[in-house]
């Protein structure tokens, strides 16, 4: 699976976890050069609390068009430290 934006790479990895239909990339498969920690933070009842991150390609944002747990509820261990995109990144094989 890769996650692109801008014709830019975000992730790239054969090894993505699905839960509730995202791709969550392994942390180690995800270019963080492009991407910057945001404050914003919501709550899942069963997965824990998410933290996002803003991706600049090109000095243009999109803002929280990624997401991770870092410290998950048990049901979600599986994912933990793994990125998920939405906002207009495009996830495909």
């Amino acid at each position: 699976m890769r996650a692109t934006w801008k014709g830019v790479t975000l992730a790239e990895s054969d090894a993505t976890v699905v839960v509730e239909g995202n791709h969550y990339f392994p942390p180690d498969s995800v270019n963080r050069s492009v991407m910057r920690d945001s404050a914003t933070h919501t709550v899942c009842p069963w997965k824990g609390t998410a933290s996002y991150l803003t991706v600049v390609v090109d000095g243009e944002e999109n803002r929280d068009a990624a997401w991770y747990y870092p410290e998950p509820k048990d049901a979600a261990k599986q994912i933990t430290g793994h990125v998920a995109f939405w906002r207009g990144v495009t996830v495909s094989e």
